[in-house]
């Protein structure tokens, strides 16, 4: 009889309909132990996608000022329910509602469009940056080419513009082109024309010429995991291949396939903002990528070298190296643009928060009703709690001490 394990509960079958096999499936990547500080660095941020969106959509209309009519048709897209307005005048250090003639419209406030002209500035100094990494993805393909719409899907992991095919494309001819052999829209793609050698290495063989030592895989797991480690040093001792050789001659399922697979997803991870990516959205590549079938297998077979997860229902794969707990070591200049609008939109919450936690107390004062003082303890004496309600329509929680926490901690990801 087969056995499905998925934490304490058990699935039991005497056969193996495509069902039962689906359902294995489905289980499978909850076969990984759960990483506190890791989760914690996974956790999205729902104000957060949602302001910057907004902000997006004021940014790009005429004046930077959007009627809060047009806000509210786009709360659909955004999947988010109740009135444009209230949510706005959450974060009055973020947005600003005026009206002009009998219309309501909102602008950014000017300490936001000055961040906003900050990332502007990131952006223009991160070029050459955009350059390099988008000719390093290309030279990992099979034929130095990718799908521009699948590119679109991903083009935020590495922190590429959104109008990066009139930006970059066109300003590095020597470099790049766009080819369509069909003619449909849906198949126009960035070809990689010509490179620099020195361009195709990889983020582990770099390492490795600076410390003067033979390529190979690091592990991020304690020592206490002695079978992940034999695991780990087995497959470590292999040379290493890596993801810019060409694959053609690699063996399905083969130990060689499976190392370069390895290696190739290392390095995306590598190449991304936040070294993390969805696992449903890099599968989409495998053609392109020469990915094996089973990749999710793969992935979970190196628990010191990808964390896999299923929060908020998206399966994402994170670099486990490129973490100390829960911060990310290495910051790129636009996670930490996006940390001080984080920084900025808490304050302004607060500021809401408080503004209507008096006018509560005026109203009870004024019907008579009196409020015992709360005794708080000394350590949670910053604890905050909200008294408005978030988009889900729970008491906001965002000024406790744990989300107060989480909430600085948080890696913003607008692609999920």
């Amino acid at each position: 009889m087969n056995r499905v394990s998925s934490g304490s509960k058990f699935i039991h079958c005497s056969f193996k309909s495509p069902f039962v096999v689906s359902l294995v499936r489905s289980f499978a990547l909850w076969s990984m132990k759960k990483d506190p500080d890791l989760e914690l660095a996974l956790s999205h941020n729902r104000r957060w996608i949602v302001n910057n969106q907004i902000k997006n959509i004021i940014v790009r209309h005429p004046n930077q000022s959007a009627p809060v009519n047009f806000i509210q048709k786009k709360f659909k897209t955004l999947d988010m329910q109740g009135k444009a307005l209230n949510w706005l005048n959450k974060y009055p250090c973020c947005f600003e509602v005026f009206r002009e003639n009998d219309v309501q419209y909102c602008r950014l406030t000017k300490r936001m469009m000055s961040l906003v002209e900050e990332e502007e500035a990131v952006k223009e100094e991160q070029e050459p940056v955009f350059v390099e990494r988008l000719a390093k993805i290309l030279l990992m393909t099979t034929n130095q080419r990718l799908n521009v719409v699948k590119l679109d899907e991903l083009k935020r992991n590495f922190g590429f513009p959104d109008d990066y095919l009139l930006r970059i494309v066109p300003k590095y001819s020597e470099m790049f082109r766009l080819v369509n052999h069909s003619g449909r829209k849906s198949s126009l793609e960035v070809e990689l024309i010509s490179w620099n050698p020195e361009l195709a290495v990889s983020r582990i063989e770099a390492s490795a010429s600076e410390q003067n030592t033979v390529p190979c895989f690091s592990c991020s797991l304690p020592l206490s995991w002695i079978k992940s480690w034999e695991r780990f040093n087995e497959f470590n001792s292999t040379p290493y291949i890596s993801p810019y050789a060409d694959s053609c001659g690699l063996v399905e399922g083969s130990k060689e396939n499976e190392k370069r697979a390895v290696a190739l997803v290392h390095e995306l991870l590598s190449l991304t903002l936040w070294k993390k990516i969805s696992i449903i959205k890099l599968t989409h590549f495998k053609r392109e990528f020469a990915l094996p079938e089973k990749l999710n297998v793969i992935l979970l077979k190196h628990p010191g070298m990808f964390y896999v997860t299923n929060k908020y229902r998206t399966y994402t794969a994170l670099l486990r190296e490129a973490y100390s707990g829960s911060n990310l070591i290495d910051k790129d200049p636009l996670v930490r643009v996006k940390e001080k609008f984080g920084e900025l939109m808490q304050e302004g919450l607060h500021e809401y928060n408080q503004r209507h936690r008096l006018l509560n107390l005026e109203k009870r004062k004024k019907k008579g009703i009196i409020n015992m003082p709360k005794v708080v303890n000394k350590k949670d004496k910053n604890a905050e709690l909200s008294e408005t309600e978030d988009e889900t329509g729970r008491v906001g929680s965002l000024f406790d001490s744990e989300e107060r926490k989480r909430f600085y901690k948080i890696l913003f990801d607008e692609d999920s």
